[in-house]
């Protein structure tokens, strides 16, 4: 199969004894987790826990790196990700990912966004310019940049840029957006308004999202689900998680006795 078709099916990530190593060095050890369509999914836990190595294994990111070993299963609506007969780069269209840091191309606005487009056929100016347009609009971008589209898009301030990387995904036509700490390196402001996108754009994607806030967590997660040395402590809805927590170690941590 070289392709990844989506179907209605409510789970859409389903991971079973999923196992990173780099090296001797384990990194994630067996976990097991499932995440529903169209839902804020957000990973807490201290740094160096796994939380970002489980995420990027979602779009086989790990892959980049020559030392790493994977094991176990990971299932986006059924279909091994894993296998050797999936395009990794049809995956990681479908499966897109924004990073800690903005990470904008040496180029203008619109061809940071029609830049994959055009690689992956379309030639036409109007349908560039369509996507370009739509992709800044579910970004909550548009209307700031609409005028300044030849710009570079270094100009932007760090958290129109960061928005900017998340048009650039939305671009590909995604059904998952991976988000690595997309707001750590913001002001409050800014942190605001990726906040409020990520809250209207889970009516279309499904979101996972990689946070040392806690109280972002709280805030636009469905679910969170707690690492702690490698390991998914607790996953369940964030109001329980953090109300109620079933396992002591979530408790201490959320409570700040360690982290």
């Amino acid at each position: 199969m070289n392709t990844l078709d989506f179907d209605q099916g409510n789970t859409i990530i389903r991971t079973k004894d999923l196992s990173v190593a780099y090296g001797e060095k384990t990194a994630v050890s067996k976990i097991s987790m499932e995440i529903e369509r169209n839902t804020v999914t957000a990973f807490i836990g201290p740094s160096g826990c796994g939380k970002s190595t489980f995420l990027r294994s979602l779009n086989r990111m790990n892959d980049l790196i020559p030392s790493c070993r994977v094991t176990g299963s990971i299932e986006i609506d059924g279909i091994e990700i894993n296998d050797s007969n999936v395009n990794i780069e049809g995956l990681r269209q479908l499966v897109g990912m924004v990073f800690q840091r903005a990470n904008p191309f040496f180029k203008s606005i619109y061809e940071n966004i029609a830049l994959a487009p055009r690689y992956h056929g379309i030639r036409s100016k109007a349908e560039l310019d369509e996507i370009v347009e739509q992709s800044l609009r579910k970004a909550a971008l548009w209307d700031e940049v609409k005028d300044r589209l030849k710009e570079s898009a270094l100009a932007l301030s760090g958290g129109q840029q960061q928005r900017l990387c998340i048009a650039r995904a939305i671009a590909m036509q995604p059904s998952i957006l991976l988000l690595d700490e997309p707001a750590s390196a913001l002001d409050p402001i800014s942190t605001m308004k990726v906040e409020e996108l990520i809250s209207e754009l889970k009516d279309e994607y499904t979101i996972v999202i990689v946070t040392h806030n806690l109280h972002q967590a709280a805030r636009i997660s469905d679910k969170t689900a707690f690492f702690l040395m490698g390991e998914l402590i607790e996953m369940n809805e964030t109001s329980i998680l953090f109300t109620s927590p079933a396992q002591k170690q979530t408790e201490d941590y959320i409570t700040g006795k360690f982290g």
